[in-house]
């Protein structure tokens, strides 16, 4: 398997594995048709092609010798700008990683592991002195494959999912 850079060809294949990988990370009770909501406004193959696009985001994807999308990341090198994010980061430039996720069915294949890494290389060779991430207060198993890559909780934010709010650790990384 192979990390590398998202090109316009693969938002399909991107939005594909998001569409699937999304609704595993959201915490129990989360409605489907917010879910389904926030995938379609969101997580779509018109927003990834504008993702790809877009010069502050840098999509990664990790694919398989058969060029099969496995997973990917979505990082943002935009200053955060909601307050609590701020005010949680203590070290500057920073880049976000906005979502990291990898079918199940590639889970405890080192996809996860090589994004990750792949992401902190990529925040470290832009320049970045960090990188951060939210995480759902629920999803210990993320929380610890994050602390396992040296990230630290710094702060709270909520993320909002359809008409729900739910209640995110900011975790930060030194690069």
């Amino acid at each position: 398997m192979t990390v590398r850079v998202a090109a316009l060809a693969d938002a399909h294949r991107v939005a594909e594995v998001a569409a699937s990988t999304f609704p595993l990370a959201c915490p129990p009770g989360t409605r489907a048709e917010d879910i389904e909501q926030f995938i379609s406004t969101v997580l779509s193959v018109r927003h990834f092609e504008n993702y790809i696009a877009d010069a502050t985001r840098t999509v990664l994807v990790d694919q398989t010798v058969e060029a099969d999308v496995v997973g990917y990341a979505l990082l943002v090198s935009e200053t955060p700008t909601d307050p609590d994010i701020r005010a949680a980061l203590s070290t500057l430039p920073t880049m976000e990683i906005s979502k990291l996720y990898v079918r199940p069915t590639a889970h405890g294949s080192g996809a996860a592991g090589r994004l990750m890494s792949s992401s902190l290389s990529h925040a470290r060779d832009s320049g970045c002195a960090a990188a951060w991430l939210g995480v759902n207060q629920q999803n210990v198993r993320a929380q610890k494959f994050y602390a396992k890559h040296g990230f630290e909780i710094v702060g709270t934010k909520t993320f909002v999912v359809g008409v729900q709010t739910h209640d995110d650790y900011v975790m930060q990384v030194r690069l």
